[in-house]
């Protein structure tokens, strides 16, 4: 997919910049591989907001994706590299020699026709399923699991990669997007290659017409609510943030900055904690390995 640069006749066309899908080679639809979803719109069963910024969106089908590569030892052929309105990624159609077909994550360079297979002694190409323990050192994966068996979970938008980073007793390290390294079983199984649709990060929706279409409905500053919605609020002016109310704080009370992550029982996986904005060091945690 390619980027796409509209003519500027308007302010909002000119830094408006698209992709397109001339490269993608779409399939029939089969009914079995596609399902409708209730849009909820972030509410709960009474009507609650309990997510906020979701509204009206258009229409949309969800594909059913195997994040599982369920289908161990069958030799599969690529049909078609389809668009997937739910998620940034593109979707390949597979083809099993058995006549099943499923959707998969496509990884970029995987192209119409190539064979691929998921298994413990599957070989190490593009596209190809095996166990963490069976992959080298220093490939870059996708759509990891955390637990055997459960399904892919970490790397899946467009251009995510995962590194190995080699591993021992069991675990294998790897290295996340975001910087942190952590630890997963060898068993568990990932995806040879980076997930495709890399110039995804690069499109600039241009106008909110465009983004309310996606079911995203404006931010409303905190200085701009009352203070029963947001520690900035009430006041005089823009006095909420820099005034009497002290530091800077999220819709919660957290002051920025603050970690919320609260999760102690998965604090031995995890080696190296990502980077944060403001500088601070990465506290090392005990590990397996």
């Amino acid at each position: 997919m390619s980027l796409k640069q509209l003519r500027p006749t308007t302010s909002t066309r000119r830094h408006t910049v698209i992709l397109t899908r001339d490269d993608l080679v779409p399939g029939n639809r089969y009914k079995h591989l596609f399902k409708m979803l209730k849009y909820a719109a972030g509410r709960n069963n009474s009507g609650k907001i309990t997510m906020r910024h979701k509204g009206g969106r258009v229409k949309r089908q969800y594909r059913i994706v195997d994040f599982m590569r369920s289908k161990r030892d069958v030799r599969a052929k690529v049909e078609a590299i389809e668009y997937d309105p739910n998620r940034s990624a593109n979707l390949a159609l597979l083809k099993y020699m058995d006549g099943e077909r499923t959707y998969i994550l496509a990884p970029d360079g995987l192209k119409v026709g190539a064979e691929v297979v998921a298994g413990i002694n599957a070989s190490v190409k593009v596209g190809n399923a095996l166990p963490l323990k069976k992959i080298p050192a220093a490939l870059f994966v996708h759509n990891v699991e955390l637990n055997p068996g459960k399904g892919g979970v970490l790397g899946r938008a467009a251009g995510a990669n995962i590194q190995i980073q080699g591993g021992a007793k069991g675990y294998v390290q790897l290295k996340m997007p975001s910087g942190e390294i952590r630890i997963v079983g060898g068993d568990c199984f990932a995806t040879i290659g980076i997930v495709g649709n890399l110039d995804f990060k690069n499109i600039k929706i241009g106008k909110a017409g465009r983004k309310r279409r996606l079911g995203i409905k404006p931010t409303v500053g905190g200085v701009a609510q009352s203070g029963g919605k947001h520690p900035h609020g009430d006041g005089q002016g823009k006095s909420g943030r820099h005034g009497p109310g002290g530091p800077a704080k999220d819709p919660w009370g957290n002051r920025l900055g603050r970690k919320t992550r609260n999760n102690p029982r998965t604090n031995k996986y995890i080696i190296h904690r990502r980077p944060h904005a403001k500088g601070k060091k990465n506290s090392p945690y005990k590990t397996l390995i």
